[in-house]
């Protein structure tokens, strides 16, 4: 689970963020007085890396964010073929080269 807290201005600039990063949004609530919103959704960890750098720039350093372990899933099937490509790949380079 991922909990971001930005000003509402860059309320969909963060959200189509976690959209690329296949990031399904959960809950999106503005603040008391309005003037920031917490959005919260389910993003795959291995989509994650370099969104801090990602959030700092889409919000001039104002966003900040929690991750925390939701659940354990399965890859998509494309990306499922695309890793038993790759391990096919690799250990016949590695039995070519013995």
């Amino acid at each position: 689970t991922v909990e971001v807290e930005v000003p509402s201005e860059f309320q969909g600039t963060v959200v189509a963020g976690l959209n690329r990063r296949m990031g399904m949004i959960q809950s999106s609530d503005m603040n008391d007085d309005g003037s920031g919103i917490q959005i919260v959704s389910e993003v795959p960890l291995a989509n994650m890396f370099g969104y801090s750098t990602e959030l700092r720039s889409q919000t001039q350093g104002k966003g900040e964010f929690t991750m925390e372990y939701y659940k354990h899933a399965s890859v998509p099937r494309n990306v499922q073929e695309e890793l038993m490509q790759k391990y096919k790949e690799e250990r016949e380079a590695k039995a070519a080269a013995s």
